[in-house]
């Protein structure tokens, strides 16, 4: 039987390359922080490029930055006049991120923030108003519900959601994770979404899964 990782390896060798400074982000990630592993990496990282060039967002919100990859990977294809707006609540963070994003060739495009999304964006936009054509959730697996009720908020019809970390490691079909609250919050989530008709949405088992979500 083929491993996966075999076929994890094949993929990444018949995809297009990884930018070198994406590269180098990814390295400095795993070699400087304890959970590198969070990382989008490569291959995640050429799928929401590749979406981005298929939706042409004007506005992207990022819940989560953690080292810029996801953000920096998105911004790469973004079109003329095109933004991203990232948050980040671990502050402790900020002093690796933010000269790995400002250092970038796609800094100019990415709006880099340390705060609570849920307590600073709505006083960023106003109410009624939809400015957001993309979202890209990997936040705090708990406030999964949160995150996805105010990016529906901001999300214009026809928008997309993105949410990462959905089968949370084969997590939400194993009992003996009942009890842990990051497993409960995706469940959670993947049940509101799935119950949910004011979007479409389909489960990607990619990595440990990801959600895309269109805002009918």
């Amino acid at each position: 039987m083929v491993s996966a990782q075999s076929l994890d390896g094949y993929i990444l060798a018949h995809i297009g390359e990884e930018h070198p400074y994406l590269h180098r982000l990814w390295r400095e990630s795993n070699l400087h922080l304890v959970h590198g592993y969070m990382v989008s990496g490569h291959l995640q990282g050429k799928l929401l490029r590749m979406l981005v060039h298929m939706v042409r967002p004007s506005l992207i919100l990022e819940i989560g930055t953690y080292t810029g990859y996801s953000a920096l990977s998105m911004a790469s294809a973004l079109p003329e006049g095109g933004r991203i707006l990232t948050y980040e609540i671990n502050d402790e963070l900020e002093d690796f991120t933010r000269p790995r994003i400002e250092r970038s060739p796609w800094a100019a495009r990415v709006d880099f923030r340390v705060g609570d999304v849920l307590a600073d964006l709505p006083r960023e936009i106003p109410d009624g108003s939809c400015p957001l054509d993309m979202v890209f959730l990997d936040g705090n697996k708990r406030q999964y519900v949160d995150y996805y009720e105010l990016s529906l908020k901001y999300l214009r019809p026809g928008g997309f959601i993105l949410a990462d970390n959905t089968l949370w490691d084969g997590h939400v079909v194993d009992a003996a994770y009942d009890k842990d609250a990051q497993t409960l919050g995706v469940r959670r989530f993947n049940d509101v979404v799935a119950a949910d008709g004011r979007v479409e949405k389909v489960i990607l088992p990619l990595r440990d899964g990801l959600t895309l979500i269109r805002k009918i």
